[in-house]
C-alpha cells in the first residue's frame, strides 16, 4: 500500500483548527442572550405596574423585543427563531407584569378588610374602550377607586366585603380579592409567564447554537 493511499484518511481525522474553543464560546453567548432578553422583558412588565411606570416600561419592553429580533435574525441569521423570540418577548411583559403585581402584594402586602361601595365603568384611552372600576372603603375609612389593574373586572358587587392587599412600601395601589384571603397567585398567569419566558429563551438559545455566520 503506497503512501498516497493513507493521506485522505489522515486528512479526514485531522481536527478543525479552533473548533474546540468556538463551541463553548457560542454556548455561553447563546445562554447570555437567552436569559438577558426574557429577564429584561419581565423587568419591563413589572415596571409598567407602577404609577407612571408605563412611560419607562414600554421602551424597555420594545428594546427587549428588538434585541431578540436583531440578535437572532440579524447577527445569527435565524429568521424563524427571531420571529418566535421577538413575538414571545413582546407578549411576555403583559403577563409577567400582573403576575409580579399579584405575587408581590399577596406575599408581602398587608391584608385589610374593605367594602365595595360602588361599581361602574370609566372611559379608557380610546373613547370606545370602557374599563371596570370599583370604589372601596377599607376599615380605616380610606376611600379608593380601583381599576382592572387592581383586579376589579366586574366580578364584585356593591356592598360586597372584600380584602385589600396593600403594598408595604406604598408604591402600588392595593390589590383587591374576595374575602377568602387566599394568598396564592393566579396559576394561569404564572404558568403563561413561565411558558413565554421559556419560549423566548429557548428560541434565542436555539438560534445561537445554530447560528449561520460569515455570510
Amino acid at each position: 500500500m503506497g503512501p498516497y493511499e493513507t493521506q485522505p484518511e489522515a486528512l479526514q481525522l485531522a481536527p478543525v483548527p479552533g473548533a474546540s474553543s468556538t463551541a463553548p464560546r457560542h454556548t455561553l453567548n447563546s445562554l447570555k442572550w437567552a436569559l438577558l432578553v426574557p429577564v429584561v422583558g419581565v423587568a419591563g412588565g413589572a415596571l409598567g405596574q407602577y404609577p407612571y411606570g408605563m412611560w419607562a416600561g414600554v421602551p424597555v419592553i420594545l428594546a427587549a423585543a428588538a434585541a431578540a429580533a436583531v440578535v437572532a435574525g440579524g447577527a445569527w441569521h435565524r429568521a424563524g427563531a427571531a420571529t418566535i423570540a421577538s413575538f414571545a418577548a413582546l407578549a411576555l411583559p403583559f403577563f409577567a407584569g400582573p403576575a409580579y403585581y399579584e405575587t408581590y402584594v399577596k406575599e408581602f402586602g398587608d391584608r385589610v378588610h374593605a367594602v365595595v361601595t360602588d361599581t361602574g365603568e370609566r372611559q379608557g384611552v380610546k373613547r370606545t374602550t370602557k374599563l371596570a372600576e370599583c370604589r372601596v372603603v377599607d376599615e380605616s375609612g380610606t376611600v379608593q377607586d380601583l381599576s382592572q389593574q387592581q383586579n376589579c373586572d366586574g366580578q364584585f358587587t356593591r356592598g360586597e366585603h372584600v380584602v385589600l392587599y396593600k403594598d408595604p412600601l406604598g408604591a402600588l395601589d392595593p390589590w383587591m380579592d374576595n374575602v377568602s384571603g387566599d394568598r396564592s397567585p393566579d396559576a394561569v398567569t404564572l404558568g403563561t409567564t413561565a411558558g413565554l419566558f421559556l419560549v423566548t429563551g429557548g428560541a434565542l438559545f436555539y438560534a445561537g447554537q445554530r447560528r449561520r455566520t460569515g455570510r
